[in-house]
């Protein structure tokens, strides 16, 4: 049994405010927990469904009916299990290497998607200005298929944070240079935009280098490319020249 106290906290959570007032959140799938358990997250208590989970200690851990686990699920189709973590102090930035930033990102699952792609990438550090999505939302959870448990994610008065920078600081835009002819370095800040709008007018002010994802369609009708596609993109053409 879940209490009904327990739902309605649990089911909370799928709102920042409360996610924040009470330092939780909560995680849904084998994978995504199984990751998380084996990360520095905290667990708070784990609902299953299943006879899983043996090293988890039973007082953290409770069986429960299928019908209980919808009752907590942020799915329309719930998984066997839902974990609840504390949220962790936010840990210092990493100032070198690559480092990701994100202008104004608004859809959980394209927060989650770059998440995977900055953990496949070796991308240790990602910079949210205030205004993105909130790492700990459910979809964004799910998403990163525990990718969250190895990126750093900091959020900052993006403005601030890159006008003091030393690092160089890479924007994507139709206008930019052709990345595939770009001289790319191992060290810089990458500034991905908002899924509608693009970098804002007072973060571009602030790129030096600005760099394109070409078209090759003979149309060239598209307009854009969804934001963690071409995270994905530019990643890769950062990275190539390691292999």
């Amino acid at each position: 049994m879940v209490s009904k106290n327990q739902i309605k906290l649990i089911t909370s959570l799928q709102q920042k405010k409360y996610r924040i007032s009470n330092h939780l959140f909560f995680a849904e799938g084998v994978k995504v927990i199984q990751e998380l358990l084996q990360s520095n997250f905290e667990l708070e208590h784990l609902y299953t469904t299943q006879y899983d989970f043996e090293s988890v200690l039973e007082s953290k851990k409770s069986l429960i009916h299928e019908n209980d686990l919808k009752k907590i699920s942020a799915l329309a189709t719930p998984n066997s299990c839902l974990a609840v973590f504390k949220i962790p102090e936010e840990k210092e930035i990493i100032n070198s290497g690559l480092i990701i930033a994100l202008d104004d990102i608004r859809d959980p699952g394209n927060l989650g998607t770059i998440l995977r792609l900055c953990d496949w990438f070796g991308i240790k550090q990602v910079i949210c200005s205030k205004e993105t999505v909130d790492i700990y939302n459910p979809k964004v959870v799910q998403a990163t298929m525990g990718s969250i448990a190895r990126v750093r994610v900091a959020y900052v008065d993006l403005v601030e944070y890159i006008s003091k920078t030393k690092l160089p600081v890479f924007g994507t835009f139709m206008d930019g240079e052709n990345v595939y002819k770009s001289t790319l370095p191992q060290e810089g800040i990458i500034i991905m935009g908002n899924e509608a709008n693009g970098i804002s007018e007072a973060i571009e002010e602030l790129i030096k280098n600005r760099i394109s994802i070409p078209r090759f369609g003979d149309l060239q009708k598209t307009e854009s490319l969804n934001v963690a596609t071409a995270t994905a993109i530019i990643l890769s053409e950062f990275k190539r020249n390691l292999s």
